[in-house]
């Protein structure tokens, strides 16, 4: 199994951003967990961060056919991408959205996401869990899909 996972805007400044909102975790830390968390799981991983919505929506469109799942963190692009929605959209991969902080306890302009409607779930809230959460959630929902295909 092959997983994809894309980290938004700003990302890259994890530890020093905001860090009463996201935590002093950086995002190479993020990634060492995810790596070591991928191989418990017996998954490939390969992580990108860019903040270029193009690039993103390139990496997506790539990943059809050679990944099983999508995690994606999208930033501030969840609450204004139409692009990024319809690129997921567009390659059919189970996608899991995740963020750091809880959406819904934010601005109101940031309760609004784009993505949610084309992923299979979305976790926040969670700090750098999220994506942890984010990464199970995402093998275990394409392992399910793989054991109801071979019935």
């Amino acid at each position: 199994m092959k997983v994809l996972v894309l980290h938004g805007p700003n990302l890259n400044l994890l530890g020093s951003r905001e860090t009463h909102i996201y935590g002093a975790v950086t995002l190479d830390g993020i990634n060492r967990n995810l790596d070591a968390l991928a191989k418990e799981l017996g998954a490939g991983l390969t992580i990108h961060q860019s903040n270029d919505e193009g690039d993103l929506v390139a990496w997506i469109q790539k990943a059809a056919g050679q990944y099983d799942a999508l995690v994606i963190n999208p930033g501030a692009y969840t609450h204004t991408s139409i692009a990024l929605r319809d690129a997921i959209a567009a390659v059919d991969i189970p996608t899991v959205e995740v963020h750091l902080s809880n959406l819904y306890r934010r601005e109101e302009f940031r309760q609004h996401s784009y993505i949610a409607g084309v992923a299979v779930g979305q976790i926040s809230g969670f700090g750098p869990e999220s994506y942890a959460l984010g990464l199970r959630a995402a093998v275990s929902h394409v392992r399910a899909q793989q054991a109801t295909a071979k019935k």
